[in-house]
């Protein structure tokens, strides 16, 4: 699923759209893709020694910014 993801060019790191499935992510590199209908921005705080479950995966990352669903729901105005 990753590699279609890139290949349909929609994964971004530090901004600049990923080309091919090797590219180097590094600490620090802030990644953006989408994932069940939403756009999420990611920085990576460190890059695990194993691949492992998901749990320890969550610690290598920081979640950013505002998701595409919750920043449509903070522009939705109610009119009096």
């Amino acid at each position: 699923m990753a590699q279609a993801i890139i290949q349909a060019g929609n994964i971004r790191i530090d901004g600049k759209r990923v080309a091919r499935t090797s590219e180097e992510v590094r600490v620090g590199s802030v990644v953006a893709l989408p994932l069940h209908g939403q756009v999420r921005i990611l920085r990576v705080l460190a890059l695990p020694q194993r691949r492992g479950p998901a749990s320890e995966a969550r610690t290598c990352y920081e979640e950013l910014g505002e998701t595409a669903e919750s920043a449509n729901v903070s522009q939705e105005t109610t009119s009096d």
